[in-house]
């Protein structure tokens, strides 16, 4: 049985859906703002560290997180994310619905996520782009994790994601994805719960 990388992160992704399902009712709701920048893949810095060339990226990520599991609901975007030029729009937005493995432990609160979701490039945060749909829109998915130092309400976020298109992928013969783009993104911002 021969099995392609974007049916494994499918199934994968529906199988972690199923056992969030099953989170406790007392699950608590959060927000969480970020800023960070982008490395490897298709981005302009090669590694994590030791780049002169960094794309600032912000986000706002919030959901629901159980005593383990959780549901986020990530928006993420790059200005410039490949350069800058006159008349060239490069930069990229990523809309992630990521399932959270998330154990409760007092002060360190480690954390993986898995999710699918819309990388759109060559967008721009307007209202013309937004509404009439400018830019390339392109089926993805992202893995990572991070930690939440802090207390139960309050507390700080770092986070590592890869963030990857599926490769020429097609829903009943439509071809949904044509893009081939893949990068990491190391973030650090605020977790707030309620």
């Amino acid at each position: 049985m021969n099995i392609n990388k974007s049916s494994f992160f499918i199934v994968a992704f529906l199988a972690t859906v199923l056992l969030g399902a099953a989170a406790p009712a007392r699950a608590q709701g959060f927000i969480a703002p970020f800023a960070g920048y982008n490395f490897g893949g298709d981005a302009e810095c090669p590694e994590i560290d030791n780049c002169d060339d960094k794309r600032l990226n912000a986000g706002l990520a919030f959901g629901k997180l159980g005593a383990v599991f959780g549901f986020e609901q990530e928006f993420a975007y790059t200005k410039d994310f490949f350069g800058s030029a006159p008349g060239l729009s490069s930069s990229v937005l990523t809309i992630m619905s990521s399932m959270m493995v998330a154990p409760k432990i007092p002060i360190v609160r480690p954390y993986f996520v898995l999710g699918v979701g819309l990388i759109r490039t060559n967008v721009e945060i307007n209202v013309s782009d937004l509404l009439l749909g400018g830019g390339n829109n392109n089926f993805g998915w992202n893995v990572g994790g991070g930690i939440m130092l802090g207390s139960q309400h309050v507390a700080v976020r770092g986070d590592i994601r890869f963030i990857h298109a599926f490769d020429d992928f097609e829903l009943l013969g439509i071809p949904l994805s044509d893009t081939d783009l893949d990068f990491g993104r190391a973030s650090l911002g605020l977790f707030l719960s309620f």
